[in-house]
């Protein structure tokens, strides 16, 4: 059994799992595109089944998001080692070689990375709340490269093990296995969970801009989702070959780096992220429009498109620390953003696979996706206003803050 130690655990340390933890919550999902084909022969699936294979974890995240912030009681540190665990266990379970183990694999992985996305960026307002733009830049740029990795050696790694794609999906338990072992040799295993604050309470499903922070996140990940889901599919059938298309669908998720590292040192010294948001917004829909225009000039439409959708990630899960005043407050934010988000996020996938069929061509399913970019740069604008959740309301309901204590700790949702 672990002996609790009450002091707060090195900054290295803690660093270095929440990168580990952030490596862990892309991978596994974005592994499967470049596998789709693969999949689809193997089980024959249509075009909306295999969509379903990317719709499951955002379904989930939708389901789960929402329930996350109260797992935090029980200690960040623990909560975030319980859903490594989970996606490990997930991820094994996909790979088992079964139709029913690919779904049910599948969504126990969304689960485990809902918690993760949820309470990483609390973790990360509690210990450095003074770096919270320039630190999520960080940890955006280590999702990008690792699911860059992942979907770059997928299908090579399906090809050369003689197994398939069954150990290519599995490869990707490694990395919630190396934040696990972080997140175990943290100083405050238990510690945080020890304590019992005193809770506010404010109307969070009825403040402005914790909407326009989720409407933000979650068309900028309907997009960026459906890409994941379908990119190698589109290039495939506009003529490029399997491993063209892995590459380039790794090159999108590269590029995403791009914007973060610019943003990592402009980010703290901006107070209105509007224009940034908005900017990041258009790129994405010049990315999917050029993709349609001059698809031999696939490259460039992708790192554009990766770009938009990289800066925009920063940006909005940043503005999840941003735009709340504690750890609590981020984690309810969070929760309601990549709940509610990521659930209108889930239809992505499934929906333009489904008009796909409809229309048997990919323009005008990719012309609704670059609409959808245009409307997020209006809610970008509104979301990167220098104003929080807890100032929209005079006096919040609830119980009065302990003497003390700071008007905005602990923030819980009603």
């Amino acid at each position: 059994m672990r002996t609790p130690i009450a002091r707060m655990p090195s900054s290295t340390r803690l660093m270095k799992s929440a990168l580990f933890i952030a490596a862990s919550l892309r991978a596994p999902i974005t592994i499967i595109g470049p596998l789709t084909d693969g999949l689809r022969a193997t089980f024959h699936l249509g075009a909306a089944e295999a969509g379903l294979l990317t719709a499951l974890p955002l379904l989930a995240f939708a389901v789960v998001s929402p329930f996350a912030a109260w797992l935090a009681k029980y200690g960040l540190e623990k909560s975030l080692f319980g859903a490594m665990a989970l996606i490990t266990a997930g991820i094994l379970v996909r790979s088992a070689g079964s139709l029913w183990s690919l779904y049910v694999g599948t969504c126990v992985i969304g689960c485990g990375v809902a918690v993760g996305n949820v309470l990483l960026p609390s973790l990360l307002k509690r210990e450095f709340s003074d770096h919270m733009a320039s630190l999520t830049a960080t940890y955006v740029i280590i999702m990008a490269l690792a699911a860059a990795c992942a979907s770059v050696v997928a299908v090579p790694l399906a090809r050369a093990s003689g197994f398939g794609w069954p150990i290519a999906l599995g490869s990707t338990a490694v990395l919630p296995l190396l934040a696990g072992a972080w997140i175990w040799k943290l100083d405050n295993w238990a510690a945080s969970s020890n304590s019992n604050p005193i809770q506010r309470k404010y109307r969070i499903w009825s403040s402005a801009i914790a909407w326009q922070v989720t409407l933000f996140l979650g068309l900028n990940s309907f997009v960026y989702y459906v890409a994941i889901g379908w990119l190698p599919s589109i290039l495939i059938e506009f003529g490029y070959s399997p491993e063209q298309a892995g590459s380039l669908h790794g090159a999108m998720q590269i590029s995403g780096a791009i914007p973060a590292l610019l943003l990592i040192p402009a980010a703290s010294r901006v107070r209105d992220h509007g224009k940034i948001a908005a900017g990041s917004s258009l790129l994405s829909a010049i990315g999917i429009i050029g993709l349609i225009l001059e698809p031999n000039r696939a490259g460039l439409w992708i790192v554009a498109f990766g770009a938009g959708t990289g800066a925009a990630l920063v940006l909005g899960l940043s503005f999840l620390g941003l735009r709340a005043s504690s750890s609590h407050g981020t984690a309810v934010l969070s929760g309601m953003a990549q709940g509610v988000g990521y659930g209108l996020a889930a239809a992505g996938p499934p929906l333009i696979g489904a008009f796909r069929q409809t229309q048997n061509a990919w323009t005008l399913p990719l012309l609704a996706c670059a609409v959808l970019c245009v409307l997020m740069s209006v809610l970008g604008m509104l979301a990167g206003r220098s104003v929080t959740i807890e100032s929209q309301h005079d006096e919040p309901s609830g119980r009065e803050s302990e003497p003390g204590r700071r008007p905005a700790d602990d923030a819980q949702v009603t």
